[in-house]
């Protein structure tokens, strides 16, 4: 029935969705929630079809440390009350000022609506800004490429392999 919402529960494979360069679903993702068609009543005889989808997701990721490149397990779970109206129904010609409400619309195009965009969106938006394997990283070498949490790397530290362009930081002291 058209007014009745949709329940859904989709399990997105590993591999699905490319999320980004550093980011990995391990596991399977489960998504669960509702849509429900909203019919938007512009005048007499203009409507527009409105889809609202709330859901929730928990799965496993694994990130990059941003410092060693090692990967680092990230459980994440979410949740997202979205509405989407179709492409064309706010088409006008010219400029035109938005309100902070239909900020938070999304379009969908006639071949509709694919849940695995909304999921991808949500679940880079939930990740933190930086990941580490832990706080006291120590990072890679920067001429050997070594994990310097793993052993120390034999570089020879003169000042012939140091990169001109740290010259001018030499004399700073990192407060902590």
């Amino acid at each position: 029935m058209q007014n009745e919402p949709l329940e859904f529960r989709e399990e997105i494979a590993p591999g699905a969705i490319e999320y980004a360069a550093d980011t990995r679903q391990v596991g399977v993702l489960p998504v669960e929630g509702k849509a429900d068609l909203i019919v938007e009543h512009r005048g007499p005889d203009e409507t527009v079809d409105d889809i609202r989808i709330r859901a929730e997701y928990k799965g496993q990721f694994e990130v990059l440390c941003a410092r060693c490149v090692d990967p680092v397990a990230v459980p994440l779970e979410g949740e997202f009350d979205l509405l989407f109206r179709p492409e064309n129904a706010d088409a006008e010609s010219g400029e035109r000022a938005i309100t902070e409400d239909e900020t938070e619309i999304g379009y969908y195009g006639e071949s509709g609506l694919l849940l695995e965009d909304v999921v991808r969106e949500h679940v880079l938006l939930s990740l933190p800004g930086r990941t580490l394997c832990r706080e006291d990283c120590k990072g890679l070498c920067v001429h050997c490429g070594q994990n310097l949490n793993l052993a120390t790397c034999h570089c020879a530290k003169t000042a012939e392999n140091v990169d001109p362009r740290w010259t001018a930081l030499q004399g700073l002291a990192v407060k902590q």
